[in-house]
């Protein structure tokens, strides 16, 4: 199947419509709050290992702010866990899972991650939404792989040997996640990208 049949397969069984109102982004400033109180730091010390301002940790504790990929990447890792444990999945693997069902993470302005599976599995899939000059932030790296594969719109990814790309629709790309990435889109629509990480990491 060429790109364009890809996409119209995936529109008609539901997986690009719009995620319906039932689905709600994680509440990840909820989360992160508790798990600072429970661990006895203080704003300022999370703030200054995460790279962020008090006030800027402050709000998205209060759900005023969300922050980029790089930045719940560095949240995460200061509290020894990853960025899917804030979908907050459940244990069990669903096997199918319907457009409402996702679990929906808000990643800074303009970035929304649709977990598209979970539980034990070896990969972890998601959708991403990505609007105009949305980026992921700052560059990152993690152990694993990751393939992407472009719905719609146009994705610049740019590589830590130098190497900055332009996938457009229909593109795919695999690269080893130890290389630090970081991404963003050029366009003036949004893009759609299907994007799997093993194991399941991120």
């Amino acid at each position: 199947m060429n790109a364009p049949a890809i996409v119209h397969l995936m529109r008609t069984q539901g997986l690009l419509a719009s995620v319906p109102s039932s689905a709600k982004p994680s509440s990840v400033g909820s989360r992160l709050r508790r798990l600072r109180l429970q661990y006895g730091y203080s704003l300022a010390q999370v703030a200054r290992s995460a790279g962020v301002s008090v006030g800027f940790l402050s709000a998205l504790e209060r759900e005023q702010m969300s922050a980029s990929v790089s930045t719940l990447r560095r949240l995460a890792r200061f509290y020894q866990m990853n960025i899917l444990s804030l979908f907050n999945p459940s244990d069990a693997n669903p096997g199918r899972v319907q457009p409402g069902e996702r679990k929906i993470l808000d990643a800074g302005p303009g970035v929304r991650m649709e977990l598209l599976a979970w539980g034990n599995t070896m990969m972890e899939p998601h959708l991403f939404r990505i609007a105009p000059s949305a980026s992921s932030g700052e560059s990152y790296a993690h152990d694993g792989e990751e393939f992407l594969f472009i719905l719609r719109g146009t994705l610049e990814i740019s590589l830590s040997d130098g190497e900055t790309l332009r996938l457009e629709e229909g593109d795919s790309f695999y690269f080893e996640s130890s290389n630090e990435h970081r991404w963003r889109n050029p366009g003036k629509r949004e893009t759609l990208v299907l994007w799997i990480n093993t194991p399941p990491t991120f």
